[in-house]
């Protein structure tokens, strides 16, 4: 029903920036909330922002909080990460989340579709 398609990924050295998207496409029945996940190497899956369509809400973890700044353009049913003062613990697959509910949270087995990642790698 939704698909999600992310880019932006690359390499970068420490204290730099990098800017993620992800577009939706496919029937939708409205404006949806949005969320970025990461996931290193051997490592779970981790929240790292979420935004609200209808009212912009958003969300940080605490790692990224300052850092990272969460958008949207509804127009083009896509959603933005600006990720500043990058450093080697951001090295990553940062993935782009979708639902078909209004749920916004940090959990991710709340939500029902997912972009097929991009890397995103800080050398120091």
């Amino acid at each position: 029903q939704v698909q999600l398609v992310e880019s932006g990924g690359g390499l970068v050295q420490a204290g730099g920036s990098l800017r993620l998207s992800c577009e939706a496409s496919g029937r939708t029945f409205g404006s949806r909330a949005m969320s970025w996940f990461r996931q290193a190497p051997g490592k779970e899956r981790e929240f790292v922002a979420a935004i609200s369509w209808s009212l912009g809400r958003t969300d940080y973890a605490d790692s990224v909080k300052g850092r990272f700044t969460i958008s949207r353009d509804n127009a083009k049913n896509t959603a933005y990460l600006q990720m500043n003062s990058l450093n080697p613990g951001d090295t990553a697959v940062y993935y782009c989340a979708a639902g078909e509910t209004t749920y916004w949270g940090r959990d991710p087995s709340r939500y029902d579709y997912w972009s097929q990642g991009t890397q995103v790698t800080i050398s120091s």
